[in-house]
């Protein structure tokens, strides 16, 4: 082989490699979702399974994280923590993605009676960040979530 080809393969393999690599970049992104300029990475509850187990035995959650719980449509979505051992804000989310109900740093229950938490009001998606982060960080009802990196 002479060396014009050894190096018009090499080009090619690094090339491909390269497009290799940024595929793999960009299909591994975490999703998240924005309210205003606060991204939270959050983890997926989007069947029965994960959504019954939620976050329970969470010992911590970073503070740019969070659960996103999708339901297949648009309903009203009680809450407890049972077996939830971070206090949270649990934030409902409408299908235009806006956020029509907060509740602010509900606290863990380890008892065998825990409160539901219903708003009585449609939502499809449901957002639980750290406690009182939607206070620190301004985030209100109205606010319109962006999801990144998410396909519904």
């Amino acid at each position: 082989m002479t060396k014009k080809k050894y190096l018009t393969y090499g080009i090619l393999i690094l090339t491909l490699s390269i497009l290799f690599i940024i595929f793999i970049f960009y299909t591994n992104k975490n999703p998240s979702v924005c309210l205003d300029k606060n991204c939270f990475s959050v983890e997926i509850a989007d069947n029965n399974e994960e959504r019954t187990k939620g976050l329970m035995f969470r010992e911590i959650m970073d503070v740019d994280s969070g659960m996103l719980f999708i339901f297949d449509e648009t309903g009203v979505y009680s809450f407890w923590m049972k077996n939830t051992k971070i206090p949270l804000d649990i934030l409902w989310i409408d299908e235009n993605k806006s956020v029509v109900f907060i509740v602010k740093n509900v606290q863990p229950c380890e008892q065998e009676s825990c409160q539901i938490i219903n708003p009585q009001i449609l939502a499809r998606f449901v957002l639980e960040i750290n406690a009182n982060l939607s206070e620190n960080l301004g985030i209100k009802v109205g606010y319109v979530a962006d999801f990144k990196d998410l396909r519904i």
